[in-house]
């Protein structure tokens, strides 16, 4: 059985199991499977860049090099950010329980890309942390499943099946593409106006 989540709450801790809640128990899903002549089922393999080498599944690994080229142990490897300072990893959130005492708004929320959503459920009575979820409060905190170099945000809150859920994710980043483009004018005839239309030969 999977180690709990175990939530602090107002001094009390709760343990919740989470249950993934993906796009294939909400859609369905479908596999496409490609057999050859013989109707044997064929299998991914990798074209090495020799182009003559075919390499199996299992067959590619990850390693880590120097700048010498020479072999690197992962346990020795130290990670830095971009101005050289070393980078203190996070632990697992299953480590340890979870104090539950920062709110967010539904903006904050909204303002997140979420990748994972789960389905909390507990074998013991939290009626007091459940009723201040039905009341619309979202509660957020630093999450990490393994542990790491960085958390991710989590959000707790409860749906409207009054289930409670925990949403992981991490902030949006919106970038700016352009300006915005200047619509074509039309005469009464149909035609566009091509006055104002930019001349890419000017660029």
């Amino acid at each position: 059985m999977a180690k709990p989540l175990v939530i602090q709450f107002h001094g009390k801790e709760f343990p919740f199991t989470l249950t993934k809640i993906d796009r294939t128990k909400l859609y369905g899903y479908k596999e496409a499977e490609v057999l050859d002549e013989d109707d044997r089922r064929c299998e991914l393999a990798t074209l090495a860049d020799d182009g003559k080498t075919v390499v199996g599944r299992g067959g590619i690994g990850l390693g880590y090099i120097s700048a010498d080229g020479e072999w690197c142990d992962k346990s020795k490897l130290k990670p830095v950010n971009i101005e050289g300072e070393e980078i203190t990893p996070v632990a697992s959130s299953f480590a340890a329980p979870v104090v539950l005492d920062e709110t967010t708004t539904f903006d904050e929320y909204l303002s997140h890309s979420i990748r994972l959503v789960y389905s909390l459920s507990s074998e013991e009575n939290a009626s007091e942390f459940t009723s201040v979820l039905k009341d619309g409060t979202i509660y957020k905190f630093p999450y990490s499943f393994r542990g790491g170099l960085e958390a991710d945000a989590a959000f707790v809150l409860m749906g409207e099946d009054e289930n409670i859920y925990m949403a992981v994710g991490k902030p949006t980043q919106v970038e700016f593409i352009g300006l915005q483009q200047v619509a074509a004018f039309f005469d009464e005839e149909g035609k566009a106006d091509e006055t104002d239309l930019m001349d890419f030969d000017m660029v």
